[in-house]
Order: structure tokens, then sequence, then C-alpha cells
């Protein structure tokens, strides 16, 4: 937080000294009942004495005036606020592990499930589009505001979406960056001053790249351009599928995502159920959909203050019949 007129924090003093005179004052009144030394007799002229209470519309009233003082230096702070545009490119792994069957009921159908939720959640005028990889990686649809049209790409998603066998997330982040770019978008940044709209790209896999090029290539053109790249790590160690009719395991492996994201200013996430995958993208849509603008914050506690006002007078007529 940072203050646009910090020199009036000095006014901070006076509620300091008002706060050290009514202490003052509190012992005078002290030591004159003390002068009064028939106590039964005090007893009796004043049998209900407010003790502590009396002393809470005078601690509320000084908390009242701090806070006004704070807010009277007009302190800013980031603030998230909805963005007006973005490009949201979604890259989801169809690779024969995809099947593994340990994020119920499979990798695959819960990763598309989550996607769906995902995209219906993105503002209208956002553009989404869809990518495919496996050991290659295709746009399946170009980023555009038509959520029926992504929505029924993400549904006909199956194994069958790339030819070759392998997984090749350095394609889904190129693959993922030409069709932002075919856009003439780019750059995250936080505002629109350059002419740009920001973009981020979105990838989940459950392994190593095992095809095309390499994904710290393509992590660097996406870091040169200011993209981030969210990774998803979605399966769990325990992951397995049939192949030629025998098991072979297929465990989660994250290291390469979280490379990635890491060098271009994304976030990783791993993803062990249905449920968690449905969090993460939860998560990234909160990233996407809002940037962090500096305002004055100045009404929260010229709020604030008003309400310990409002606290302070009704205490006060409650206990004493007077306002403090």
């Amino acid at each position: 937080m940072t203050w646009q007129s910090p020199e009036r924090l000095w006014l901070l003093a006076a509620v300091l000294l008002l706060a050290a005179g009514y202490l003052v004052v509190q012992r005078r009144r002290g030591r004159y009942a003390v002068r009064f030394t028939n106590l039964a007799l005090l007893d009796t002229v004043a049998p209900k004495r407010p003790g502590w209470r009396r002393h809470v519309p005078a601690s509320l009233f000084l908390a009242m005036c701090a806070l006004l003082v704070v807010g009277f230096a007009r302190p800013s702070d980031e603030v998230r606020v909805p963005r007006e545009r973005a490009t949201v490119l979604i890259a989801v792994d169809v690779s024969a592990s995809m099947a593994a069957t340990d994020v119920a009921p499979d990798r695959l159908a819960s990763a598309k499930a989550a996607a769906r939720e995902f995209a219906a959640g993105l503002p209208e005028q956002y553009n989404a589009g869809l990518v495919a990889f496996a050991g290659t990686a295709a746009v399946l649809v170009p980023p555009g505001t038509d959520r029926a049209r992504l929505t029924a790409g993400i549904d006909r998603i199956g194994m069958e979406s790339t030819g070759r066998p392998g997984t090749a997330i350095g394609e889904a982040v190129a693959a993922s960056l030409a069709a932002v770019q075919s856009l003439g978008t780019g750059g995250t940044g936080g505002d629109d001053t350059d002419g740009q709209v920001p973009a981020r790209l979105v990838v989940l896999s459950d392994g190593q790249n095992t095809a095309g090029r390499a994904p710290s290539e393509a992590a660097a053109e996406a870091a040169r351009l200011g993209i981030p790249v969210d990774t998803i790590a979605v399966g769990t160690t325990s992951g397995d599928i049939q192949l030629e009719g025998r098991s072979t395991a297929v465990p989660v492996d994250g290291q390469t995502l979280r490379a990635v994201s890491e060098q271009t200013g994304g976030r990783h996430f791993e993803a062990g159920s249905a449920d968690e995958l449905r969090a993460v993208y939860a998560d990234i849509g909160s990233l996407v959909g809002f940037e962090l603008e500096r305002q004055d914050v100045s009404w929260r506690f010229i709020g604030a203050g008003l309400v310990l006002a409002l606290l302070a007078a009704g205490l006060s007529m409650l206990w004493f019949s007077r306002l403090p």
C-alpha cells in the first residue's frame, strides 16, 4: 500500500495526544474517587458504576479518528479489476497415456469436462481457442468469441485428434502462440496501451516432452512475446494404461510443464482428481479474467471509521443515555 498524501499521516500525532489526554483525565478522576473515604456511602449514592464500559465509546472514537486520518492521506493499493479483453488458448494432451483411469473416469474425460466449465466461465468478449496435441499439435478451434464452437471442439477431442504418438509440449505451446499472433494479439501487461490484447496459454498434459521441438525453445518465444503459459499436470504416480494387452505404467511427470510455466511467468498446477482439476481451472480463470490496477482505497478506512462512529454513538446511548 502507498500514500498519495503521506504528509497527512502526521495528524495521527494529534490522535495520540487525544489518547494521552484521555488517560490523564481518567487518572485524575481515580485520585478524586480515592479521596472519598466513606466507601459504603459511595455505594449507596452510586451503586452502579459503568466500570470498563465507560472507556469503550472513547476508544471507538479514537480509533475512528485514526482511520479517518489514514483515509485523508489518500492510500492506494493494487485492486483486482475485470479485464475488458483477452485471448485464451487451451491446449489439451490427447496422447495415449491420457486414457489412464487414475483420474476418474479417465484423464482425458476429466480434462474435457473441466475445460468445458472453464470455457463457459470466460467473459463473452474474450477470444478463446483450442489446441490438441500428442506427437504433433493442431489448432482445433481458432480463437474467437463463439463459445458453442469452442464447446463442440472440446467435445470432439479424442485420442485420434493428432496422428503421431508421443507428447509434444513444445509444439503445443508453439501452435498456441501462432494462433494468438494470428489475431494480432499478445502480451498480458495489464493494459492495452500498446494496442495489443492480453493473451494467456493454458497447457494440460501428464508427461514429459517426447516429440517435436524443445519446450524451452517454445517457452522462450512465449516469454519474448510476454505471454504467460499456465500448465496443469493431470494424473497421479499410480496411473496405468492397457497397451497391447499389457498394463503399462504412465505416472504423471510435471517437471517439464513446471519449467515452461516458470520460464514464461505463468503458474504450474497439479491435479490428481477431477475435483482438483476443476478447482485449478477456476483458479486460472481468476488469473485470466482480472488484472491488478492501483486505485485509491481511502473509502475502506473512511467507511470503517464511520462504522466505529456509529458503534460508539449506539453504545453510549445504550449504556449512558447520551452521545459521547
